[in-house]
């Protein structure tokens, strides 16, 4: 009997030791063998992963269910601003020298020109367009100076550029422009279409606010006119009190 406690007695002791050396690593970063790992790292469930592929194990019973995927084509976003809602339409021109004399001849900026539009759109134009563009639109911006790219045109020397021109090439770029769209929403470029118009009438300060009204000259005497009627209005005054 004592002879067959002694065996498991050293029978459990040596299990523990091989349990023990197998969970040992060389790797400083490794937990060693780990009692059901999924208790302390459970995989991460995200909204656009496809579950078929965990850990690099494809399960084809899961490729195939429903789960959250990406908006399927032609999804219009819902829009709280009814106002605003038509920003969120399909674009229905095509990135083509068709589409690019269609938006040209159809489209007009739907974005009303305020002072709030104007700082908003030079914000973005010193973001986005002046290294190439320049502050003034004439083609000299930071990266054309440093010779990184070829010149592009003066926005006043582009014959028939209208509004819708300039929409679509923010859309999707042109020459050596590429697309804005990814960068700017489809108001924001409106905007922008609104301060580059502004730029080429050769306007390059806030056209909303006018310099003040210079005062009127006085003619020679007319200071002293002046004080003598406001004496005379102080003695007037003093009259009245006293009677």
């Amino acid at each position: 009997m004592e002879t067959r406690i002694e065996h498991l007695t050293l029978g459990s002791i040596l299990v523990l030791m091989a349990l023990a050396l197998g969970s040992c690593s060389s790797d400083p970063l490794s937990p060693g063998i780990e009692y059901m790992p999924d208790m302390y790292r459970s995989p991460a469930i995200e909204e656009y992963v496809d579950y078929g592929e965990i850990r690099d194990r494809v399960k084809d019973s899961l490729t195939m269910k429903v789960r959250a995927l990406e908006p399927v084509e032609g999804t219009i976003p819902f829009s709280s601003d009814a106002a605003k809602a038509a920003f969120n339409f399909p674009y229905p021109y095509p990135n083509t020298i068709e589409g690019y004399e269609a938006a040209s001849a159809e489209l007009l900026n739907p974005v009303a020109y305020t002072e709030d539009a104007y700082i908003e759109a030079k914000a973005k134009y010193e973001i986005f367009c002046i290294h190439c563009h320049g502050p003034k639109g004439q083609g000299k911006g930071v990266l054309i100076e440093n010779g990184k790219f070829p010149a592009p045109p003066a926005y006043g020397a582009i014959e028939g550029l209208t509004q819708g021109k300039m929409f679509h090439t923010l859309m999707y770029g042109k020459g050596n422009m590429g697309s804005h769209a990814g960068q700017l929403t489809r108001e924001e470029r409106w905007k922008l279409v609104h301060y580059v118009q502004t730029l080429r009438d050769g306007v390059y300060s806030n056209p909303f606010q006018g310099s003040p009204p210079p005062p009127p000259k006085m003619e020679e005497g007319s200071e002293e006119q002046m004080e003598d009627s406001e004496m005379e209005e102080e003695v007037e005054m003093v009259m009245q009190e006293n009677s």
